[in-house]
């Protein structure tokens, strides 16, 4: 497709320097960031993936941005915190985004304590009840993916 458009193709995992995908993602449509730090929709939730951009030389006239406020605004539980079983996202006071303890997470989903993470997918993502969730396989090889990149940067 890049080339049928004469554009570049850019994917989250090309860097670094990476390339501000989120950031893009929130002019662009009606995504916010959610209190596990990574982008949510109205109405898909958290499951919507950004799996690549083209840039293209000349500007073009896009429609008016969806301007929908975030589903985490009126969200009183904040389950998606609370639900994760070793506290790897805290929300810290003031700031506006969460802390994710990706090496925590890593070890705990490695371990059998975190079959069910591995198995059905972060719990924490899956506790938000906004959109529906990926298939149970969808979610054990995005899983799989991430314990493999972890093994290969501890390296």
């Amino acid at each position: 497709m890049a080339d049928a458009f004469d554009a570049a193709l850019v994917r989250p995992q090309d860097g670094p320097p990476f390339a501000p995908f989120q950031r893009w993602a929130q002019r662009a449509e009606a995504v916010h960031p959610s209190p596990l730090g990574i982008a949510i929709h109205p109405d898909h939730g958290l499951w919507h993936a950004y799996r690549g951009a083209l840039l293209l030389a000349p500007r073009l006239a896009l429609p008016p941005r969806d301007a929908r406020p975030a589903p985490c605004a009126s969200c009183d539980t904040r389950s998606c915190l609370s639900a994760c079983p070793v506290a790897a996202f805290a929300e810290p006071p003031a700031a506006g985004g969460a802390r994710y303890d990706a090496a925590r997470c890593a070890a705990h989903v490695a371990a059998p304590a975190g079959a069910a993470c591995r198995e059905q997918g972060c719990l924490a993502r899956r506790a938000c009840p906004v959109g529906r969730p990926y298939p149970a396989a969808q979610q054990r090889f995005h899983m799989e993916a991430f314990l493999a990149v972890r093994r290969a940067t501890a390296r």
